[in-house]
């Protein structure tokens, strides 16, 4: 009976080779080039009279193939030259036949599969055995700069250079990074979500303006250490080296603000017990009071103790030239969500095409214009409000000027009003006395507004299109601010593409009362100038309805931009700020298959998009269509906006080069 099995069976017969056989045997593990830099270095480890398993095991310290790794390898560990040849020497040295031939094999390899090697052997009394090869692993860096050498060597051709990079590892370019050495002794003390890449270390901080006021007295970045964070607290993120939050998804309000920014963030670290009054945080038996050092690695999520040294990335002319090709084969637009001229220069200098989203609200909290937005909230009848809002227009005016400068000529979407207005109130006792002695009313005053500001579910309530249409003079002021700044730069000879976006629509109606106020304003400047520019309306499509209503809303917009944040939310019934309750037990039983906020529900969220897409250009066939949502700098996301007939997708700055690679990465796979 088993020799009928045999009959049907292919079996394979291996001869084993054994590089544990005396002096004269070894095993090891080499790469074709440098895993970690992408240096053109054949490198790798052995060890002699030793078994496959020895070599990575960490019993026995390995030693270097090549001279020059035995050389780097002891300079690193500070042993002398004599005491290299002596205890350490290469295999390049000790069986010069043997490496000979190893080397040429290496080349063999890599010139034939047309890859960096990971290369396995074994030598059995002198002689050389190869036991495996694949094409190896490594670093983004590496990764760069292997499929740019290899492009320049005639190895391979533009387009395999672009698909072998891969876009995600791009972010290992692009931020800080902890030192490898200071790394070894790291004590992780918490592990949260990495919402924003980089490394980060600091004093810890438990208010935004300590924050504020330890760079402004010490010159030092402190990592913000919250609860969660709000609008309130932007000045403070931004003075600071990190956040870190207890609450939060990766798209809580903490981790979108840090990535616009380029801000390292560790959210939802949901074991951090914060007690703001004692400022102290306890977590896993430690106990951090305030000014004690923390450092966050916003790519794993990890949180350590103690003060971790940190280096800048280093953008390399492979990184540029990379970026070249990849605009060459996309067909896929990227811009970036940019709410500051800052923002604006640093997403350009990354090769955006624009911005696809300013969050005007952002604006809101720089210097003293929170008390002019308090004003306004606070104000009694619509004079008082236009009051207030003629302090704020010129602040307005200028950023947006700011903002078309840095932009030369590339389209910038400018979004009205978003958030409900108690975000912009203060909560505790101590700011709310505060408020009422600088605005010289009652402190009942402001407690009894914050109080009728106060919704049970704000983020389904009086925001975003709803605010314009019951107060149209906060409209006008954005309109009239977004216009004249616009001219203003087109004056100076620099062209400029406006794009209003009219946020939180449902319904077209809502969408054509704020485009008749819109057009009104336009028109008194374009009077008042006796000069006019063109200039565009569209919507921000997060509401499901506005999804399958499209046909009617793009009657009035010109455009349409997906904000996928709030989309995904609605559409999923799922909280941002709350899904990391839940979210790692439905990953664990997989009825998620990813995290819906950082990867596109295509089959839900995606469906909602297409059939946008298309009844939109069923009624206006030249819309323009694109995505701003965090999924817009996610390469898998990219891709299905390719190939939802998207025209470009907006991204935080730093995620703009990760963005143009998917984007490219896109057009050729479909190609």
């Amino acid at each position: 009976a088993a020799s009928d099995v045999y009959k049907r069976q292919a079996v394979s017969v291996q001869a084993m080779v054994f590089g544990n056989m005396g002096d004269n045997s070894a095993t090891g593990v080499a790469f074709s080039r440098d895993a970690a830099t992408g240096e053109n270095l054949f490198n790798g480890e052995y060890l002699i009279n030793a078994q496959g398993e020895d070599v990575v095991a960490g019993i026995r310290t390995p030693q270097q193939i090549t001279i020059e790794g035995s050389r780097r390898w002891a300079k690193a560990q500070n042993v002398s030259e004599a005491e290299r040849r002596s205890k350490y020497p290469s295999l390049e040295e000790v069986m010069p036949a043997v490496y000979k031939e190893l080397n040429e094999i290496q080349h063999h390899l890599e010139q034939y599969f047309k890859d960096m090697q990971d290369i396995e052997f074994t030598i059995q009394d002198g002689k050389l055995w190869m036991l495996q090869c694949r094409n190896g692993k490594r670093t983004g860096a590496a990764m760069v700069k292997i499929a740019m050498d290899m492009l320049r060597e005639g190895l391979i051709d533009e387009k395999t250079a672009v698909l072998r990079c891969e876009p995600a590892k791009l972010d290992e370019l692009l931020h800080p990074v902890f030192d490898k050495t200071a790394m070894k002794n790291a004590k992780v003390i918490v592990k949260g979500l990495p919402a924003s890449p980089g490394a980060a270390t600091g004093p810890v901080v438990f208010f935004a303006e300590d924050a504020e006021k330890m760079l402004k007295e010490k010159n030092q970045r402190a990592i913000l250490v919250r609860i969660e964070t709000s609008p309130e607290d932007l000045k403070g993120m931004l003075d600071a080296a990190g956040i870190l939050t207890a609450r939060g998804g990766m798209t809580s309000h903490a981790a979108v603000v840090a990535r616009g920014m380029g801000k390292c963030c560790v959210s939802g670290a949901g074991e951090l017990q914060i007690d703001y009054k004692a400022r102290t945080i306890r977590v896993n038996g430690y106990e951090i009071k305030e000014g004690d050092w923390i450092s966050l690695n916003g790519s794993t999520g990890e949180v350590y103790l103690g003060q971790v040294a940190t280096q800048a990335a280093d953008l390399s002319g492979d990184f540029g030239q990379l970026m070249e090709l990849a605009r060459k084969y996309s067909v896929l637009k990227v811009r970036a969500n940019a709410d500051t001229p800052k923002d604006a220069a640093q997403a350009f200098m990354f090769g955006a095409e624009g911005i696809g989203l300013c969050r005007t609200e952002h604006m809101f909290f720089e210097g003293d214009r929170i008390k002019a937005v308090r004003e306004m909230i606070l104000a009694d009848d619509e004079a008082g409000r236009r009051v207030a809002l003629a302090k704020l227009l010129p602040m307005q005016r200028s950023d947006f000027e700011g903002l078309f400068k840095a932009m030369q000529g590339h389209p910038v979407t400018v979004r009205l009003l978003d958030p409900p207005l108690h975000e912009f109130v203060p909560h505790f006792e101590k700011e709310q006395r505060e408020l009422a002695k600088d605005m010289n009313v009652p402190y009942e005053k402001i407690t009894a507004k914050v109080e009728l500001l106060a919704e049970v579910n704000p983020m389904l309530g009086h925001r975003g299109c709803r605010l314009g249409n019951t107060y149209p003079e906060i409209t006008e002021m954005q309109t009239r601010a977004i216009i004249e700044a616009a001219m203003n730069v087109k004056k100076t000879g620099i062209p400029v593409h406006v794009e209003i976006m009219v946020p939180l629509v449902g319904n077209h109606k809502e969408l054509r009362y704020q485009k008749n106020i819109i057009d009104q304003t336009a028109e008194k400047v374009f009077s008042e100038r006796n000069d006019r520019l063109e200039y565009m309306i569209g919507t921000m499509i997060e509401v499901p309805r506005a999804a399958v209503t499209a046909h009617q809303i793009a009657e009035v917009a010109e455009f349409f931009s997906f904000g996928t944040n709030d989309l995904t939310q609605m559409t999923l019934g799922f909280s941002r700020d709350d899904i990391a309750k839940f979210l790692p037990i439905y990953l664990e039983k997989g009825i998620l298959k990813n995290d819906p906020f950082q990867i596109l529900d295509r089959n839900g969220v995606g469906q909602l998009i297409r059939e946008a897409v298309f009844k939109g250009r069923g009624t206006r066939e030249n819309l323009k269509c694109g995505i701003c949502g965090e999924h817009g700098g996610e390469p898998s996301s990219v891709e299905f906006c390719h190939f939802a007939g998207l025209n470009y997708v907006s991204c935080s700055p730093f995620r703009v080069p990760i963005a143009r690679l998917a984007a490219a990465h896109a057009a050729l796979k479909e190609a």
